[in-house]
Protein backbone atom coordinates (compact mmCIF):
# COMPACT_ATOMS: atom_id res chain seq x y z
CA UNK A 1 0.00 0.00 0.00
CA UNK A 2 1.03 3.65 -0.55
CA UNK A 3 1.15 6.00 1.56
CA UNK A 4 2.51 8.82 2.57
CA UNK A 5 5.12 9.39 5.71
CA UNK A 6 7.13 12.35 5.21
CA UNK A 7 4.76 14.75 5.63
CA UNK A 8 7.21 17.56 6.23
CA UNK A 9 10.68 16.14 5.42
CA UNK A 10 10.47 16.47 2.00
CA UNK A 11 9.77 20.12 0.79
CA UNK A 12 12.04 22.97 -1.09
CA UNK A 13 15.49 21.52 -0.55
CA UNK A 14 16.31 22.53 -4.08
CA UNK A 15 15.97 26.13 -3.12
CA UNK A 16 17.66 25.64 0.29
CA UNK A 17 19.32 22.74 2.11
CA UNK A 18 17.93 21.75 5.63
CA UNK A 19 21.05 21.26 6.89
CA UNK A 20 22.40 23.50 9.27
CA UNK A 21 25.91 21.59 9.34
CA UNK A 22 26.00 22.08 5.55
CA UNK A 23 29.66 21.82 4.33
CA UNK A 24 31.49 23.64 1.43
CA UNK A 25 31.78 21.39 -2.07
CA UNK A 26 33.54 18.27 -1.90
CA UNK A 27 37.00 18.47 -3.66
CA UNK A 28 36.31 15.48 -5.81
CA UNK A 29 36.62 14.72 -9.40
CA UNK A 30 33.47 14.78 -11.40
CA UNK A 31 33.85 10.80 -11.83
CA UNK A 32 33.98 10.48 -7.64
CA UNK A 33 31.50 13.40 -7.73
CA UNK A 34 29.01 11.81 -9.65
CA UNK A 35 29.44 7.98 -8.09
CA UNK A 36 29.37 9.71 -4.22
CA UNK A 37 25.89 11.49 -5.60
CA UNK A 38 24.26 8.32 -6.86
CA UNK A 39 25.01 6.35 -3.73
CA UNK A 40 23.67 8.86 -1.74
CA UNK A 41 20.16 8.78 -4.08
CA UNK A 42 20.23 5.33 -4.36
CA UNK A 43 20.15 5.15 -0.24
CA UNK A 44 17.76 7.35 0.02
CA UNK A 45 15.99 6.17 -2.47
CA UNK A 46 15.98 2.77 -0.22
CA UNK A 47 14.68 4.61 2.95
CA UNK A 48 11.71 5.79 0.97
CA UNK A 49 10.71 2.62 -0.49
CA UNK A 50 10.56 1.42 3.04
CA UNK A 51 8.89 4.03 4.39
CA UNK A 52 5.70 4.66 1.88
CA UNK A 53 5.53 1.33 1.04
CA UNK A 54 6.48 -0.77 4.18
CA UNK A 55 5.61 1.58 7.07
CA UNK A 56 9.59 1.24 8.10
CA UNK A 57 11.72 3.68 9.10
CA UNK A 58 15.32 2.53 8.25
CA UNK A 59 16.88 6.03 9.40
CA UNK A 60 15.68 9.14 12.03
CA UNK A 61 13.61 11.49 10.35
CA UNK A 62 16.36 13.88 11.07
CA UNK A 63 18.83 12.37 9.65
CA UNK A 64 17.04 11.81 6.70
CA UNK A 65 16.32 15.18 6.50
CA UNK A 66 20.13 16.04 6.32
CA UNK A 67 21.06 13.33 3.89
CA UNK A 68 18.37 14.70 1.41
CA UNK A 69 19.64 18.29 2.33
CA UNK A 70 23.21 16.79 1.83
CA UNK A 71 22.23 15.39 -1.64
CA UNK A 72 20.96 18.76 -3.11
CA UNK A 73 23.93 20.50 -2.21
CA UNK A 74 26.54 17.59 -3.99
CA UNK A 75 23.70 17.78 -7.07
CA UNK A 76 24.20 21.83 -6.62
CA UNK A 77 28.10 21.61 -6.03
CA UNK A 78 28.26 19.71 -9.36
CA UNK A 79 25.95 20.56 -11.21
CA UNK A 80 23.76 17.45 -11.56
CA UNK A 81 20.29 17.28 -12.45
CA UNK A 82 17.53 15.60 -10.14
CA UNK A 83 15.46 13.59 -11.68
CA UNK A 84 14.22 11.56 -8.78
CA UNK A 85 10.77 12.39 -7.13
CA UNK A 86 11.03 11.50 -3.27
CA UNK A 87 7.23 11.16 -3.34
CA UNK A 88 7.08 9.10 -6.25
CA UNK A 89 6.15 5.64 -3.93
CA UNK A 90 3.67 8.37 -1.86
CA UNK A 91 1.26 9.18 -4.50
CA UNK A 92 -1.85 7.34 -3.94
CA UNK A 93 -5.07 7.00 -5.69
CA UNK A 94 -7.84 9.10 -3.92
CA UNK A 95 -7.28 13.11 -5.17
CA UNK A 96 -7.45 15.97 -2.54
CA UNK A 97 -10.30 18.46 -3.13
CA UNK A 98 -7.58 20.80 -1.20
CA UNK A 99 -3.82 20.34 -2.28
CA UNK A 100 -1.35 19.65 1.36
CA UNK A 101 0.85 22.32 0.89
CA UNK A 102 3.75 21.14 2.91
CA UNK A 103 6.32 23.29 4.81
CA UNK A 104 9.69 25.41 4.00
CA UNK A 105 12.14 24.36 6.53
CA UNK A 106 13.81 27.68 7.64
CA UNK A 107 17.55 26.63 7.77
CA UNK A 108 18.12 29.25 11.21
CA UNK A 109 17.19 31.95 13.06
CA UNK A 110 18.84 34.83 11.11
CA UNK A 111 16.43 32.64 8.24
CA UNK A 112 13.31 32.98 10.54
CA UNK A 113 13.69 36.52 10.92
CA UNK A 114 13.98 36.96 7.34
CA UNK A 115 10.86 35.34 6.54
CA UNK A 116 9.35 37.13 9.87
CA UNK A 117 10.49 40.59 8.15
CA UNK A 118 7.08 42.64 6.97
CA UNK A 119 4.41 40.16 7.70
CA UNK A 120 1.95 40.71 10.14
CA UNK A 121 -0.61 38.45 11.86
CA UNK A 122 2.04 35.35 12.59
CA UNK A 123 1.15 32.80 15.25
CA UNK A 124 3.08 29.97 16.14
CA UNK A 125 2.53 26.45 16.92
CA UNK A 126 4.51 23.13 17.71
CA UNK A 127 5.20 20.80 14.43
CA UNK A 128 3.58 17.94 16.10
CA UNK A 129 4.88 14.60 14.58
CA UNK A 130 2.60 12.62 13.35
CA UNK A 131 0.96 11.76 9.70
CA UNK A 132 -1.26 14.31 7.61
CA UNK A 133 -4.25 13.68 6.74
CA UNK A 134 -7.28 15.08 5.41
CA UNK A 135 -10.88 15.00 6.62
CA UNK A 136 -14.33 15.70 4.79
CA UNK A 137 -17.53 15.84 6.04
CA UNK A 138 -21.16 16.17 4.35
CA UNK A 139 -23.89 17.81 6.01
CA UNK A 140 -21.82 16.73 9.32
CA UNK A 141 -20.64 13.22 8.82
CA UNK A 142 -17.45 12.11 8.34
CA UNK A 143 -17.50 10.59 4.71
CA UNK A 144 -14.01 10.48 3.96
CA UNK A 145 -10.16 10.10 5.48
CA UNK A 146 -7.32 10.48 3.14
CA UNK A 147 -3.81 10.38 4.01
CA UNK A 148 -1.38 13.27 2.38
CA UNK A 149 0.53 11.26 -0.09
CA UNK A 150 2.05 13.38 -2.55
CA UNK A 151 0.11 16.29 -1.70
CA UNK A 152 -2.08 15.65 -4.54
CA UNK A 153 -3.57 12.20 -4.46
CA UNK A 154 -3.51 9.96 -1.54
CA UNK A 155 -5.10 6.90 0.41
CA UNK A 156 -7.95 6.50 1.60
CA UNK A 157 -7.42 5.63 5.37
CA UNK A 158 -11.36 6.33 5.93
CA UNK A 159 -12.20 2.29 6.87
CA UNK A 160 -9.68 3.39 9.90
CA UNK A 161 -10.30 6.47 10.61
CA UNK A 162 -13.73 5.62 11.68
CA UNK A 163 -12.03 3.86 14.20
CA UNK A 164 -10.21 6.33 15.99
CA UNK A 165 -12.52 8.38 18.88
CA UNK A 166 -10.21 11.39 18.33
CA UNK A 167 -11.44 12.09 14.48
CA UNK A 168 -15.40 13.55 15.34
CA UNK A 169 -17.66 10.68 13.62
CA UNK A 170 -20.09 13.64 13.40
CA UNK A 171 -19.55 16.93 13.74
CA UNK A 172 -21.62 19.62 15.87
CA UNK A 173 -23.06 21.42 13.60
CA UNK A 174 -24.51 19.90 9.91
CA UNK A 175 -22.51 21.29 7.70
CA UNK A 176 -19.92 20.15 4.56
CA UNK A 177 -16.27 21.12 5.92
CA UNK A 178 -12.90 19.73 5.01
CA UNK A 179 -10.18 19.95 7.18
CA UNK A 180 -6.18 19.10 7.13
CA UNK A 181 -4.87 17.65 10.02
CA UNK A 182 -1.71 15.74 11.75
CA UNK A 183 -2.47 11.84 13.69
CA UNK A 184 -0.24 11.63 16.21
CA UNK A 185 1.08 8.40 18.72
CA UNK A 186 -0.74 10.13 22.27
CA UNK A 187 2.26 10.40 24.72
CA UNK A 188 2.17 11.55 28.68
CA UNK A 189 3.88 14.70 29.87
CA UNK A 190 6.76 14.27 26.58
CA UNK A 191 9.15 15.98 26.90
CA UNK A 192 11.50 16.16 23.87
CA UNK A 193 14.53 17.42 24.42
CA UNK A 194 14.79 14.79 26.74
CA UNK A 195 12.90 11.56 24.86
CA UNK A 196 13.08 12.25 21.04
CA UNK A 197 10.62 11.46 18.99
CA UNK A 198 10.43 7.43 20.18
CA UNK A 199 9.27 6.48 16.73
CA UNK A 200 5.94 7.98 17.17
CA UNK A 201 5.58 9.11 13.95
CA UNK A 202 6.12 5.41 11.98
CA UNK A 203 3.91 4.02 14.49
CA UNK A 204 1.21 5.95 13.29
CA UNK A 205 2.08 6.10 9.68
CA UNK A 206 2.03 1.93 10.19
CA UNK A 207 -1.33 1.59 12.33
CA UNK A 208 -2.72 3.68 9.55
CA UNK A 209 -2.12 1.03 7.04
CA UNK A 210 -3.72 -1.66 8.28
CA UNK A 211 -7.56 -2.28 7.51
CA UNK A 212 -8.66 -2.34 10.80
CA UNK A 213 -7.46 -1.32 14.43
CA UNK A 214 -8.25 -3.06 17.71
CA UNK A 215 -9.28 -0.84 20.46
CA UNK A 216 -6.12 0.02 22.15
CA UNK A 217 -4.35 1.04 18.84
CA UNK A 218 -7.36 3.40 18.05
CA UNK A 219 -7.25 5.35 21.49
CA UNK A 220 -3.40 5.71 21.71
CA UNK A 221 -4.03 7.80 18.18
CA UNK A 222 -4.93 11.88 18.38
CA UNK A 223 -5.90 14.45 16.35
CA UNK A 224 -4.58 17.91 15.59
CA UNK A 225 -6.34 19.89 13.55
CA UNK A 226 -4.00 22.57 12.50
CA UNK A 227 -6.10 23.91 9.03
CA UNK A 228 -9.22 24.63 7.91
CA UNK A 229 -8.39 25.50 4.48
CA UNK A 230 -12.03 27.49 3.58
CA UNK A 231 -12.59 28.51 6.64
CA UNK A 232 -12.58 32.10 8.24
CA UNK A 233 -9.43 34.06 7.42
CA UNK A 234 -8.10 34.93 10.78
CA UNK A 235 -6.78 31.84 12.29
CA UNK A 236 -7.97 32.49 15.10
CA UNK A 237 -11.70 32.31 14.68
CA UNK A 238 -10.71 29.62 12.01
CA UNK A 239 -9.26 27.76 15.20
CA UNK A 240 -12.61 28.57 18.07
CA UNK A 241 -15.12 27.46 15.19
CA UNK A 242 -13.19 24.20 14.51
CA UNK A 243 -13.14 23.51 18.28
CA UNK A 244 -16.79 24.28 18.50
CA UNK A 245 -17.67 22.12 15.33
CA UNK A 246 -15.81 18.98 17.82
CA UNK A 247 -11.95 19.43 17.06
CA UNK A 248 -10.40 21.06 20.06
CA UNK A 249 -6.93 21.27 21.23
CA UNK A 250 -5.10 23.25 18.51
CA UNK A 251 -6.27 26.62 20.42
CA UNK A 252 -3.72 26.05 23.62
CA UNK A 253 -0.74 25.30 21.11
CA UNK A 254 -1.44 28.31 18.65
CA UNK A 255 0.16 31.83 19.56
CA UNK A 256 0.51 34.91 18.12
CA UNK A 257 4.36 36.48 17.66
CA UNK A 258 5.25 39.54 16.77
CA UNK A 259 9.63 39.12 16.34
CA UNK A 260 12.37 35.94 16.15
CA UNK A 261 12.30 36.58 20.02
CA UNK A 262 9.16 35.43 20.19
CA UNK A 263 9.49 32.44 17.74
CA UNK A 264 12.46 31.57 19.59
CA UNK A 265 10.78 31.38 23.22
CA UNK A 266 8.24 29.38 21.85
CA UNK A 267 10.64 26.87 20.30
CA UNK A 268 12.53 26.51 23.33
CA UNK A 269 9.59 26.48 25.56
CA UNK A 270 7.54 23.33 23.55
CA UNK A 271 10.72 21.63 23.05
CA UNK A 272 11.95 21.21 26.77
CA UNK A 273 8.03 21.47 28.04
CA UNK A 274 5.47 18.50 28.58
CA UNK A 275 3.37 17.55 25.53
CA UNK A 276 0.74 14.80 24.63
CA UNK A 277 2.51 14.50 21.66
CA UNK A 278 6.52 14.20 19.72
CA UNK A 279 7.24 17.32 18.28
CA UNK A 280 9.90 18.28 15.80
CA UNK A 281 9.88 21.99 15.69
CA UNK A 282 7.67 24.60 14.90
CA UNK A 283 5.32 25.96 12.56
CA UNK A 284 5.00 29.60 11.66
CA UNK A 285 1.98 30.65 10.34
CA UNK A 286 0.73 33.91 8.87
CA UNK A 287 -3.25 34.99 8.83
CA UNK A 288 -3.06 35.94 5.16
CA UNK A 289 -3.17 33.47 2.57
CA UNK A 290 -4.76 32.60 -1.34
CA UNK A 291 -7.89 30.95 -1.41
CA UNK A 292 -7.67 27.12 -0.79
CA UNK A 293 -8.39 26.41 -4.46
CA UNK A 294 -5.37 27.97 -5.77
CA UNK A 295 -3.43 25.85 -2.72
CA UNK A 296 -0.73 23.71 -4.68
CA UNK A 297 1.47 20.30 -3.46
CA UNK A 298 4.17 22.65 -2.35
CA UNK A 299 5.93 25.14 0.12
CA UNK A 300 3.56 28.21 0.39
CA UNK A 301 4.68 31.95 1.43
CA UNK A 302 1.98 31.87 4.43
CA UNK A 303 3.78 29.02 6.18
CA UNK A 304 7.12 27.58 7.11
CA UNK A 305 8.71 25.53 9.62
CA UNK A 306 11.86 25.59 12.10
CA UNK A 307 13.32 22.20 13.27
CA UNK A 308 14.17 21.71 17.03
CA UNK A 309 17.71 21.66 16.84
CA UNK A 310 19.36 17.83 16.20
CA UNK A 311 20.02 15.45 18.80
CA UNK A 312 21.42 13.61 15.74
CA UNK A 313 24.11 15.48 13.17
CA UNK A 314 25.31 14.13 10.25
CA UNK A 315 28.78 14.36 9.77
CA UNK A 316 31.69 13.85 7.15
CA UNK A 317 34.64 11.88 8.00
CA UNK A 318 37.78 13.68 7.08
CA UNK A 319 40.22 11.25 8.55
CA UNK A 320 40.37 8.36 10.60
CA UNK A 321 43.25 8.08 13.92
CA UNK A 322 44.47 5.57 15.78
CA UNK A 323 45.36 6.70 19.50
CA UNK A 324 47.01 3.97 21.90
CA UNK A 325 46.51 4.52 25.75
CA UNK A 326 49.25 3.79 28.07
CA UNK A 327 48.16 -0.26 28.53
CA UNK A 328 48.15 -0.26 25.10
CA UNK A 329 44.52 -0.32 24.28
CA UNK A 330 43.91 1.10 21.06
CA UNK A 331 40.86 3.61 20.60
CA UNK A 332 39.83 5.29 16.62
CA UNK A 333 38.96 8.61 17.02
CA UNK A 334 37.46 9.97 13.41
CA UNK A 335 38.29 13.60 12.76
CA UNK A 336 34.94 15.33 11.02
CA UNK A 337 33.89 18.26 9.14
CA UNK A 338 32.79 19.88 12.19
CA UNK A 339 29.04 20.07 12.70
CA UNK A 340 27.01 21.77 15.58
CA UNK A 341 25.06 19.68 18.04
CA UNK A 342 23.16 21.56 21.05
CA UNK A 343 25.44 25.07 20.12
CA UNK A 344 28.57 22.63 20.40
CA UNK A 345 30.60 22.41 17.68
CA UNK A 346 32.00 18.92 17.21
CA UNK A 347 35.21 18.13 14.91
CA UNK A 348 36.14 14.98 16.11
CA UNK A 349 34.47 11.47 17.74
CA UNK A 350 35.49 7.93 18.91
CA UNK A 351 34.75 5.37 18.14
CA UNK A 352 35.19 3.24 20.81
CA UNK A 353 37.46 0.47 20.01
CA UNK A 354 39.07 -1.19 17.25
CA UNK A 355 36.95 -4.10 17.34
CA UNK A 356 34.21 -1.88 16.87
CA UNK A 357 35.99 0.22 13.98
CA UNK A 358 36.70 -3.08 12.53
CA UNK A 359 32.88 -3.86 12.45
CA UNK A 360 32.22 -0.72 11.29
CA UNK A 361 35.28 0.30 8.55
CA UNK A 362 34.94 3.96 8.85
CA UNK A 363 36.99 5.14 6.49
CA UNK A 364 38.04 8.88 5.29
CA UNK A 365 34.54 10.28 3.04
CA UNK A 366 32.13 8.37 4.87
CA UNK A 367 28.66 9.89 6.58
CA UNK A 368 28.53 8.81 10.02
CA UNK A 369 25.42 9.59 12.45
CA UNK A 370 26.78 12.11 15.94
CA UNK A 371 24.74 12.92 19.06
CA UNK A 372 25.97 13.93 22.40
CA UNK A 373 25.83 11.60 25.42
CA UNK A 374 24.31 13.18 28.65
CA UNK A 375 24.46 16.20 26.85
CA UNK A 376 28.22 17.01 26.66
CA UNK A 377 30.21 13.76 25.82
CA UNK A 378 30.38 13.50 21.31
CA UNK A 379 29.01 10.03 20.53
CA UNK A 380 29.19 7.97 17.49
CA UNK A 381 25.49 6.57 16.83
CA UNK A 382 26.08 4.72 13.50
CA UNK A 383 27.05 4.78 9.49
CA UNK A 384 24.84 6.67 7.44
CA UNK A 385 26.56 6.37 3.96
CA UNK A 386 29.64 4.85 2.85
CA UNK A 387 31.89 6.53 0.52
CA UNK A 388 32.18 4.61 -3.16
CA UNK A 389 36.23 4.99 -2.09
CA UNK A 390 37.42 2.85 0.19
CA UNK A 391 41.11 4.11 1.15
CA UNK A 392 43.75 1.79 3.03
CA UNK A 393 44.51 2.66 6.39
CA UNK A 394 47.49 1.88 8.60
CA UNK A 395 45.51 0.03 10.97
CA UNK A 396 48.04 -1.15 13.83
CA UNK A 397 48.12 -4.47 15.07
CA UNK A 398 46.30 -5.34 18.62
CA UNK A 399 48.73 -7.91 19.24
CA UNK A 400 51.52 -5.43 19.18
CA UNK A 401 50.32 -3.15 21.85
CA UNK A 402 49.99 -4.43 25.63
CA UNK A 403 50.92 -3.32 29.13
CA UNK A 404 54.54 -3.44 28.62
CA UNK A 405 54.59 -2.34 25.06
CA UNK A 406 56.59 1.25 23.93
CA UNK A 407 58.79 2.30 26.54
CA UNK A 408 60.31 4.51 24.02
CA UNK A 409 58.90 6.72 21.12
CA UNK A 410 60.30 3.79 18.40
CA UNK A 411 58.54 4.19 15.33
CA UNK A 412 54.68 3.01 15.52
CA UNK A 413 54.93 3.94 19.90
CA UNK A 414 54.35 7.36 20.02
CA UNK A 415 51.02 7.44 21.42
CA UNK A 416 51.57 4.79 23.81
CA UNK A 417 54.97 6.61 24.54
CA UNK A 418 53.26 10.10 24.95
CA UNK A 419 50.50 8.12 27.03
CA UNK A 420 52.80 6.69 29.34
CA UNK A 421 54.30 10.08 29.92
CA UNK A 422 50.69 11.78 30.12
CA UNK A 423 49.77 9.34 33.02
CA UNK A 424 53.46 10.12 34.83
CA UNK A 425 53.05 13.23 35.11
CA UNK A 426 49.00 13.40 35.89
CA UNK A 427 47.31 13.42 39.21
CA UNK A 428 47.41 9.41 39.07
CA UNK A 429 51.02 9.71 38.86
CA UNK A 430 53.69 11.92 39.83
CA UNK A 431 51.17 15.22 40.18
CA UNK A 432 53.44 17.45 38.33
CA UNK A 433 52.13 20.83 38.32
CA UNK A 434 52.83 22.61 34.96
CA UNK A 435 53.32 19.55 32.82
CA UNK A 436 50.32 18.54 30.20
CA UNK A 437 50.61 16.45 27.27
CA UNK A 438 51.53 19.04 24.96
CA UNK A 439 54.71 19.62 27.22
CA UNK A 440 55.50 15.87 26.46
CA UNK A 441 54.56 16.46 22.67
CA UNK A 442 57.01 19.30 22.45
CA UNK A 443 59.55 17.79 24.05
CA UNK A 444 59.50 14.82 21.98
CA UNK A 445 58.99 16.75 18.68
CA UNK A 446 62.34 18.50 19.63
CA UNK A 447 64.22 15.50 20.19
CA UNK A 448 64.49 15.65 24.01
CA UNK A 449 62.65 12.52 24.97
CA UNK A 450 63.88 9.02 23.88
CA UNK A 451 63.03 7.80 27.10
CA UNK A 452 60.47 7.61 29.92
CA UNK A 453 62.98 9.28 32.22
CA UNK A 454 65.11 11.58 29.79
CA UNK A 455 63.50 15.03 31.53
CA UNK A 456 64.88 13.86 34.36
CA UNK A 457 68.50 15.34 33.03
CA UNK A 458 67.56 18.31 31.36
CA UNK A 459 68.81 21.49 32.40
CA UNK A 460 67.40 25.34 32.08
CA UNK A 461 69.56 26.26 29.45
CA UNK A 462 68.50 23.32 27.28
CA UNK A 463 64.75 23.73 28.38
CA UNK A 464 65.15 27.83 27.36
CA UNK A 465 66.49 26.93 23.65
CA UNK A 466 63.18 25.33 22.80
CA UNK A 467 60.80 27.04 20.67
CA UNK A 468 58.00 27.62 22.85
CA UNK A 469 60.38 27.84 26.06
CA UNK A 470 61.02 31.23 27.55
CA UNK A 471 63.20 31.74 30.40
CA UNK A 472 60.64 31.56 32.66
CA UNK A 473 58.14 29.00 31.35
CA UNK A 474 61.77 27.04 31.45
CA UNK A 475 62.81 28.09 35.10
CA UNK A 476 58.86 26.73 36.12
CA UNK A 477 59.46 23.78 34.19
CA UNK A 478 62.47 23.00 35.66
CA UNK A 479 61.49 23.24 38.95
CA UNK A 480 57.94 21.05 38.23
CA UNK A 481 60.72 18.31 37.25
CA UNK A 482 62.92 18.70 39.95
CA UNK A 483 60.14 18.31 42.52
CA UNK A 484 59.63 14.71 41.17
CA UNK A 485 63.13 13.84 42.97
CA UNK A 486 60.83 14.23 46.00
CA UNK A 487 57.94 12.73 45.26
CA UNK A 488 57.33 8.97 47.47
CA UNK A 489 58.38 5.83 46.73
CA UNK A 490 54.63 4.43 45.66
CA UNK A 491 53.90 7.48 43.55
CA UNK A 492 56.81 6.20 41.19
CA UNK A 493 55.69 2.91 41.23
CA UNK A 494 52.21 4.11 40.12
CA UNK A 495 53.44 6.65 37.78
CA UNK A 496 55.68 4.05 36.07
CA UNK A 497 52.62 2.17 35.32
CA UNK A 498 52.10 -0.54 38.29
CA UNK A 499 49.57 -3.00 37.42
CA UNK A 500 46.14 -1.83 40.65
CA UNK A 501 47.45 -3.73 43.69
CA UNK A 502 44.60 -3.73 45.70
CA UNK A 503 44.87 -3.97 49.23
CA UNK A 504 47.88 -5.68 48.67
CA UNK A 505 51.06 -4.98 50.90
CA UNK A 506 53.55 -2.80 48.93
CA UNK A 507 57.56 -3.32 50.27
CA UNK A 508 59.46 0.25 50.52
CA UNK A 509 62.17 -1.49 48.42
CA UNK A 510 62.16 -1.77 44.45
CA UNK A 511 64.44 -5.00 45.32
CA UNK A 512 61.67 -6.62 47.45
CA UNK A 513 58.83 -6.12 45.05
CA UNK A 514 61.00 -7.54 42.13
CA UNK A 515 62.04 -10.68 44.15
CA UNK A 516 58.10 -11.73 44.71
CA UNK A 517 57.14 -14.26 42.21
CA UNK A 518 53.10 -14.68 41.18
CA UNK A 519 52.22 -17.06 43.48
CA UNK A 520 53.78 -14.55 46.30
CA UNK A 521 51.84 -11.87 44.59
CA UNK A 522 48.90 -14.28 44.54
CA UNK A 523 48.88 -14.59 48.27
CA UNK A 524 48.45 -10.88 48.60
CA UNK A 525 44.87 -9.63 49.99
CA UNK A 526 42.79 -8.75 46.92
CA UNK A 527 45.08 -10.50 43.89
CA UNK A 528 43.84 -13.02 41.94
CA UNK A 529 45.94 -15.28 39.56
CA UNK A 530 45.30 -12.43 36.38
CA UNK A 531 46.50 -9.37 38.11
CA UNK A 532 49.23 -11.77 40.42
CA UNK A 533 51.03 -12.62 36.63
CA UNK A 534 50.60 -8.91 35.86
CA UNK A 535 52.45 -7.70 38.70
CA UNK A 536 55.41 -10.69 38.43
CA UNK A 537 55.61 -9.13 34.20
CA UNK A 538 56.09 -5.82 35.08
CA UNK A 539 59.06 -6.45 37.70
CA UNK A 540 60.22 -8.75 35.63
CA UNK A 541 60.16 -6.73 32.29
CA UNK A 542 63.77 -5.54 30.74
CA UNK A 543 62.51 -2.50 29.77
CA UNK A 544 61.08 -1.40 33.55
CA UNK A 545 64.37 -3.02 34.94
CA UNK A 546 66.30 -0.43 32.96
CA UNK A 547 63.68 2.57 34.34
CA UNK A 548 64.22 1.43 37.91
CA UNK A 549 68.36 0.91 37.51
CA UNK A 550 67.63 4.68 35.91
CA UNK A 551 65.91 6.09 39.13
CA UNK A 552 68.50 3.93 41.92
CA UNK A 553 71.46 6.08 39.45
CA UNK A 554 68.84 9.53 40.40
CA UNK A 555 68.59 8.88 44.04
CA UNK A 556 64.88 8.08 44.05
CA UNK A 557 63.90 6.63 47.27
CA UNK A 558 63.20 2.99 47.44
CA UNK A 559 65.22 1.99 44.25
Amino acid sequence: MLFDLRLFFICLFASAGLNANAAQCPDWPSTRASDETTALQKQIDTWDDHYHRQGRSMVADELYDQSRARLTDWRQCFNIDSSTDPLRTARGTVPHPIAHTGLEKLRDARAVEQWLNGRAGVWVQPKVDGVAVTLIYHQGLLTQAISRGDGSQGQDWTVSARQIAAIPQQLAQPRDLLVQGELYWRLTDHVQVQAGSLNARATVAGLMARKTLNTEQASGIGLFAWDWPQGPADLPTRIAALAELGFPGTERYSQPISSLADAERWRDHWYRSALPFASDGIVLRQNQRPPAERWQAKPPSWSAAWKYPFAQALAEVRKVHFKIGRTGRITPLLELTPVTLDDRQIKRVSVGSLQRWQSLDIRPGDQVAVSLAGMTIPRLDSVVLRSTERPELNVPLAADFHPLSCWQPTSGCESQFLARLAWLSGKQGLALPHVGPGTWEKLLATGHLNNLLDWLTLDARELANIDGFGERSAARLLNSFNSARQRSFVRWLKALGLPPTGQARLADSWQELAQRDTEQWQAEAGIGPGRAAQLSAFFRDPQVLALSETLRGAGIDGF
